[in-house]
């Protein structure tokens, strides 16, 4: 279908290693996407979200959350991390606490989810009014939704985390988790608390993340949000489409070096240049040479 892509290499999956450890253990696995069956989480996937397949590490991260539980997962952008949570919050009792960092973000999730019918997810943010939130926390406290978008300054609104534990949370998800890692905090120190949210709410499992994590980061993670025992789960960034290539060339001849490149590529490009000026007279030079550029 498309905007679905597949990766060339495998995924590391395995345990999380104990945060003493030097290296993480794993085991090889195959990326190959598996052709739907008429199994539950198939059958599932194609109904609530129209898909055919589940894109590598997709499935084991959906089937380890189902078990019950918490999970540490490393999807490259695009690689379909909000399936990883949107299926299981379908299909397992109580609500689905997402934490997000941006309003714009959890608003688009929303938006998706309601397109496609999926109508009992909402979100919780500043540009709402207080009668809005006040509906929602309604909504939450009969148990009427099943996915709950929210920023993780949520959690320090008085009587938030109070409300929290009075309803079933099947699935605690932290999106863009490294921002609970020694520098990603300077972001949103609010991911520092999220450990004291967890502990206070009891969620069934947790399911953990993000784009961009090191080794070191993943154990951080791990530790910060109090996970024990957690399943790790590493997708492979290899783009085919994406290379990184030099052409060597003397100052005086980069004008001309970058105008026969250009010249031969179809579609868009963005040049990055190091001032103003440089920018405007390449974007000049271009357009003499019949490639239309703007600065």
């Amino acid at each position: 279908p498309p905007g679905r892509t597949q990766c060339r290499r495998g995924l590391e999956i395995g345990d999380m290693p104990d945060p003493s450890d030097t290296a993480a253990p794993s085991h090889s696995a195959d990326s190959v996407t598996r052709p739907a069956t008429e199994d539950r989480l198939a059958s599932a996937l194609q109904r609530h979200f129209g898909f055919d397949y589940f894109l590598p590490g997709q499935r084991k991260i959906v089937e380890t959350v189902l078990a019950g539980r918490s999970t540490v997962a490393i999807l490259p952008t695009g690689g379909g991390k909000s399936l990883c949570y949107q299926l299981p919050a379908l299909l397992l009792e109580g609500v689905t606490i997402v934490v997000s960092p941006l309003i714009a973000l959890m608003q688009d999730q929303v938006d998706q989810l309601h397109a496609r019918g999926i109508l009992h997810a909402t979100a919780l943010n500043s540009s709402l009014s207080r009668a809005e939130i006040e509906q929602r926390f309604q909504q939450l406290a009969e148990q009427r939704l099943k996915l709950l978008y929210v920023a993780p300054e949520r959690f320090a609104a008085p009587g938030f985390i109070d409300l929290l534990t009075r309803v079933s949370v099947s699935l605690f998800v932290v999106d863009e988790a490294h921002c609970v890692s020694h520098w990603g905090h300077d972001f949103r120190p609010d991911y520092l608390y999220l450990r004291s949210a967890i502990t206070s709410i009891q969620p069934k499992v947790v399911l953990a993340l993000t784009a961009t994590a090191t080794p070191a980061v993943r154990r951080e993670i791990a530790v910060q949000l109090g996970l024990i025992d957690p399943f790790l789960l590493v997708n492979s960034f290899d783009r085919p489409n994406l290379f990184f290539s030099v052409v060597p060339c003397t100052t005086k001849a980069k004008p001309e070096t970058m105008v026969a490149l250009l010249q031969g590529i179809s579609g868009s490009c963005i040049v990055y240049v190091a001032r103003q000026r440089d920018a405007e007279e390449l974007a000049a030079l271009l357009n003499q040479h019949e490639v239309k550029a703007v600065p």
